[in-house]
């Protein structure tokens, strides 16, 4: 098999229950809903923990996505985080070396809080799920907020700002969101966990390949590949295989990426579980290409700077 490149890992997340609110890890828990019961990771994640998980690897920088704290809280996980970057001590790392922050795009004050995320250097990019779909089970909230002006207008303000937008919804919202993000070029759009698949969605898989290669023919627009618990479970590298291979060949190996989503895919399987998978699903790929699939990619459109 080929060496390991070294890794940027694009979609991380850290908590401490203790000291931000995230309603999702606060019980009851229930076996309802797109992730399951999220009980087993409803424990605090430290950076060590994270680090702990990802051993097999040379993790040279992560970038920390939203983590679904309470919306009153999303400027204080900021601070957080840039804390722990900015500290001396036992990591000395500067983790994260990129933080993607939670607003509300529809808010009407989305501005201020846009503006006030931007004051902390670590800030790339700006998170809110949209998961809208007709089964209630799967929807992350009551209506599709991406069809209303107000969000409109809360995405058209990123640019204001030199964020980047980490975008999760469903197939079935990727249509017009793709005009949307058209009217934004200079936005630089990244999609999360590998487009959400619905496979047992009537034409699931026809629905996920159109939304895909209208954002794939859009060059602001990359993804990152992770969530195969999202589209099945359990799941097997055999099933990823074909799933991870079509969505490079949409996005090539310059706007794709691997990513753990850790501890959220720790539902669906070990870090190494995950990792190991996408290692051997491009064993055949060259060195530099590899090395922008696990890492390059990642520190170039987040903007990280690091010397890999």
């Amino acid at each position: 098999m080929s060496q390991r490149p070294p890794l940027v890992d694009p979609h991380v997340h850290l908590w401490d229950l203790q000291h931000i609110r995230y309603p999702w890890l606060t019980g009851p828990f229930s076996d309802d809903g797109p992730n399951g019961s999220v009980e087993p990771i409803a424990t605090d994640y430290p950076l060590d923990a994270y680090l702990a998980d990802a051993a097999k690897w040379d993790v040279r920088g992560i970038v920390h996505i939203d983590a679904g704290a309470d919306p009153a809280d999303a400027l204080k996980e900021t601070q957080w985080l840039q804390a722990m970057a900015d500290a001396p001590g036992p990591y000395g790392l500067g983790l994260p070396s990129g933080i993607v922050a939670f607003a509300a795009l529809d808010d009407p004050r989305v501005e201020d809080l846009l503006a006030a995320h931007v004051e902390y250097a670590n800030v790339r990019g700006i998170r809110h799920i949209i998961n809208w779909h007709p089964d209630p089970a799967r929807s992350y909230s009551p209506a599709d907020v991406t069809t209303s002006d107000a969000w409109a207008r809360g995405f058209g303000l990123l640019g204001k700002f030199d964020l980047s937008f980490d975008l999760q919804a469903y197939p079935g919202q990727f249509a017009h969101l793709a005009e949307l993000i058209a009217k934004h070029p200079d936005t630089q759009i990244i999609i999360n966990h590998t487009g959400m698949a619905i496979p047992g969605d009537v034409n699931g898989w026809g629905e996920w390949r159109r939304g895909m290669a209208a954002f794939a023919a859009l060059p602001n627009v990359a993804v990152k590949i992770s969530g195969m618990g999202f589209t099945w479970r359990p799941w097997d590298a055999e099933q990823a295989r074909p799933y991870v291979l079509e969505t490079i060949e949409m996005f090539g190996t310059e706007r794709a990426m691997f990513a753990s989503n850790f501890p959220t895919d720790k539902l669906f399987g070990s870090f190494d579980k995950h990792f190991d998978a996408y290692d051997a699903i491009t064993a055949d790929f060259s060195a530099d290409e590899r090395a922008a699939l696990f890492g390059g990619n990642a520190n170039r459109i987040y903007r990280l700077g690091i010397e890999l």
